[in-house]
């Protein structure tokens, strides 16, 4: 008795991690906020990032730019990467240039963010990502067959501090304000591409406690085709 018990369970444990396994799985939409320290009216949208960061099917991003340090304040987690990628945005989005507080969903949208509401909506008319699986499990990155548009896209490494830290501004526009930030990401790193074939890359260990991000997105500030996340 006691051992038919011990089969039951088991196999509902193990049900139950498949499912869990299958859910984290699922397609994401990707939420990305280009924002500064430095930027006076960044803070509202930090604020709005840090309302959809835990919204199921949602993975939310802070991206810390640099090009308004000159005013000031030097942003402690701007990163000269991060303004390259979301220059490589703009051109496709109808911009001339970058600028702060700038959401861009899955690539290919995007809303200045700051307003009560915007974030939401963006993710409401967007969707998730509809290219191939991805997955992050036993040290590896799995992605899987599917229709690379122009037959290559890029795969895309973030590491990111999972929840929400508080940063004192002593200069610059912000003088005396102390900023929330949402998952900040931290390291930001193109790992190779994808050409529609079945495709694994080793995963290395993330340190300091931060989490992983993959993107599989099409070049040069495309639309993300997949997303994962541990």
């Amino acid at each position: 008795m006691s051992r038919k018990f011990v089969t039951v369970s088991s196999l509902s444990a193990l049900a139950l991690a498949a499912s869990l396994g299958a859910a984290a799985a699922q397609p994401l939409t990707v939420v990305e906020l280009f924002t500064s320290q430095g930027c006076s009216s960044c803070p509202p949208a930090n604020a709005n990032l840090i309302r959809v960061k835990d919204q199921p099917g949602v993975l939310a991003l802070s991206f810390n730019v640099t090009y308004w340090d000159y005013l000031g304040w030097k942003d402690i987690f701007g990163k000269q990467e991060f303004t390259r990628r979301q220059v490589s945005y703009e051109p496709a989005l109808g911009h001339d240039g970058p600028f702060t507080p700038q959401v861009v969903v899955n690539g290919h949208a995007d809303v200045v963010g700051a307003a009560p509401g915007e974030i939401e909506k963006l993710i409401s008319v967007s969707g998730r990502t509809s290219g191939p699986a991805l997955s992050l499990d036993g040290g590896k990155i799995s992605i899987g067959a599917g229709a690379a548009p122009g037959g290559q896209a890029d795969v895309w490494l973030m590491r990111y501090a999972k929840g929400i830290v508080e940063v004192p501004v002593s200069r610059g526009e912000n003088t005396g304000r102390t900023l929330p930030h949402a998952n900040v990401v931290h390291a930001l790193e193109k790992l190779g591409g994808w050409t529609g074939a079945a495709t694994t890359y080793p995963l290395p260990h993330a340190s300091g406690g931060l989490s992983t991000a993959v993107l599989v997105q099409s070049p040069g500030g495309g639309p993300i085709l997949a997303a994962a996340t541990n």
